[in-house]
C-alpha cells in the first residue's frame, strides 16, 4: 500500500479537479487541491470560488433519450459532487440542467472545503509534481504549468471556444419579446426568452455581424474553432443562412401573441435562481466590446440591454491522450501521474466532471495497491475512456459524449427510430453501470 497518510495532489480547481478531489476524499484518501484562484486569474475566469462556470449556465440535456442526458444519470448513481450542485441549484431551461452559476460554484467550494480530507491550497503550480497526481488544470492551463506539460507530452494542441453575453432581464423591453420554450403549447408559457426576427431583420443582423470588428487571435496561431462552440461571425461567414438553421432556428417556437413562427428566433436562457440575468443561447462572440453593444441593441428588445458580461474568445489547450495515457488515465511515461478533465481532449463541463470522476476513483484504488475496474464501453463513461483510448493519435480532437460512441444494440440497425434506439442503449447504459457502480462506490456512500 501506498501509505494513507501521503496526500494526493491534485491541480485545479474547476468542475474536473473538484469532483476528482471529492471522490478521494470520500473514500478515505486525504487530497492537497492547488487552486491559483483567488491569488491568479485565466483570462475567463472572475469568480473567487472553485468549479466557475464561465462558456454557459448550462449542462445541456437531462433528458435520458440524449447521450449527456444518459451521462448525468450515471453521474448521480457514482455519487458526483457536480451533478449534486447541479440538481441543488438547477433553474428553469426546459429540457436542459441549467444552473445558478453563482450558487452551483458557491456550493462546491463549500462542500469540498468543509471536506476534513482536503486542504486546499491556493497556489499556482508551476511545474508537475512528482507521486501520486490528477492534473486538471483545464483548458486554460497557465503558461508555466502548460510549458511543464509540453515537456512530457510532447505537442500541444489546441482550439478556440468563445464564451457567449449575458444581459440583465429588467433591461430588455418585454413587449417585443415572448416567453416559450421549443415545442410546447405557446400558451403554456416557458423558459426562455424569444425575440422574434422578419425576414429583413434577420439578414441585416447577420450581415452586421459578418462585418463586425473582431478581437485579433494571436498572430501565429490558425483558428481552431471547436464545431459545438462557434462564434457566431463565423458561423454567419459560412453562409447568411447558417444561423436560421443553428442557435436562431424558429422551429418549434410559436408566438402566443401572434400565433405565428418568426422567420428567425434569439433565445435567452435564465442564468440564476432569481430570474435577473439571461443568457444569450448559442451567441459565443469574439466581436468588440463596442461591437456586441451596437449589433445586439439592435436586436428587437435589446435596444436598451445592460450586458453583465460581454462576450470573449479563450484558447483551450489538450494533450494527445490516445498516445500518451492509458485507460486509467494515467500517463504511460510517468507511473503515477494522471490527467483528468478537459485538457485530456473531452468538450463539456459534464464531459470534465465525468473525467475527474474517473480520475479520482482510479487513484483511490492505487493508493490501496489496486487496479480499479473500467465501467463498461456500454456506458456513457466507458464509451468517453474508450474514445480517448482509441482515437487516431494524428487526428485527435476534443469530444463530447455521444451516442455514436456507445457499441451498437444491433450493427447496422437503421430501422429502429433514434429516439427509440438511444432509449434502449441508455437502459442498457444503466443496467451494465450497476455492477461498475457496486465495485467502485465506497461502502459509506
Amino acid at each position: 500500500m501506498l501509505g494513507m497518510g501521503t496526500p494526493v495532489t491534485v491541480i485545479g480547481g474547476g468542475l474536473a479537479g473538484c469532483e476528482a478531489a471529492w471522490q478521494l476524499a470520500r473514500r478515505g484518501v486525504p487530497v492537497r487541491l492547488f487552486e491559483m484562484k483567488p491569488k491568479r486569474f485565466s483570462p475567463a475566469h472572475s469568480s473567487e470560488f472553485m468549479a466557475e462556470l464561465v462558456c454557459s449556465n448550462s449542462l445541456r440535456s437531462d433528458q435520458i433519450h440524449n447521450a449527456v442526458g444518459l451521462l448525468h444519470e450515471e453521474m448521480r448513481r457514482l455519487g458526483s459532487l457536480v451533478l449534486w450542485a447541479a440538481d441543488r441549484h438547477r433553474v428553469p431551461a426546459g429540457n436542459a440542467l441549467a444552473v445558478d452559476r453563482e450558487l452551483f460554484a458557491r456550493s462546491i467550494s463549500e462542500r469540498v472545503a468543509a471536506q476534513p480530507e482536503i486542504e486546499i491550497v491556493n497556489q499556482e503550480v508551476t511545474s508537475l509534481p512528482e507521486g501520486l497526481a490528477i492534473v486538471a488544470t483545464g483548458p486554460l492551463t497557465s503558461e508555466k504549468l502548460a510549458d511543464s506539460i509540453q515537456g512530457l507530452c510532447g505537442d500541444a494542441l489546441y482550439f478556440y471556444d468563445s464564451i457567449a453575453p449575458t444581459v440583465y432581464a429588467d433591461s430588455l423591453d418585454m413587449q417585443k419579446i415572448f416567453r416559450a420554450s421549443r415545442w410546447e403549447d405557446a400558451d403554456a408559457g416557458g423558459d426562455y426568452l424569444n425575440i422574434p426576427l422578419s425576414r429583413e431583420e434577420y439578414y441585416a443582423f447577420v450581415d452586421e455581424v459578418a462585418r463586425a470588428e473582431k478581437m485579433p487571435l494571436h498572430r501565429f496561431e490558425a483558428a481552431h474553432y471547436f464545431e459545438g462552440c462557434l462564434p457566431i461571425e463565423v458561423m454567419a461567414q459560412r453562409g447568411p443562412d447558417t444561423l436560421s438553421f443553428g442557435p436562431m432556428k424558429p422551429v418549434g417556437l410559436r408566438d402566443p401573441r401572434t400565433g405565428t413562427t418568426a422567420f428567425a428566433v434569439v433565445q435567452l436562457r435564465q442564468e440564476d435562481k432569481l430570474g435577473t440575468l439571461y443568457n444569450l443561447v448559442g451567441f459565443q462572440t469574439r466581436m468588440r466590446i463596442g461591437e456586441q453593444k451596437r449589433i445586439l441593441r439592435s436586436l428587437p428588445g435589446m435596444g436598451k440591454a445592460v450586458f453583465a458580461r460581454f462576450g470573449s474568445v479563450h484558447r483551450n489547450t489538450f494533450i494527445r491522450s490516445p498516445s500518451l495515457l492509458s485507460s486509467h488515465l494515467e500517463h504511460r511515461q510517468r507511473p503515477g501521474l494522471y490527467f483528468a478533465g478537459q485538457i485530456v481532449g473531452v468538450e463539456g463541463y459534464v464531459e470534465s466532471a465525468a473525467l475527474g470522476l474517473l480520475a479520482g476513483v482510479h487513484v483511490a484504488f492505487r493508493v490501496r495497491d489496486a487496479l480499479a475496474p473500467l465501467p463498461p464501453p456500454t456506458t456513457a463513461h466507458g464509451a468517453l475512456l474508450r474514445y480517448l483510448a482509441e482515437a487516431s493519435p494524428k487526428h485527435f480532437q476534443p469530444m463530447n459524449i455521444n451516442y455514436g460512441l456507445l457499441p451498437p444494440l444491433v450493427k447496422g440497425d437503421r430501422r429502429t427510430p433514434k429516439r427509440e434506439r438511444n432509449l434502449q442503449l441508455s437502459a442498457r447504459a444503466l443496467r451494465e453501470l450497476k455492477a461498475y457502480a457496486e465495485a467502485v462506490l465506497p461502502t459509506t456512500a
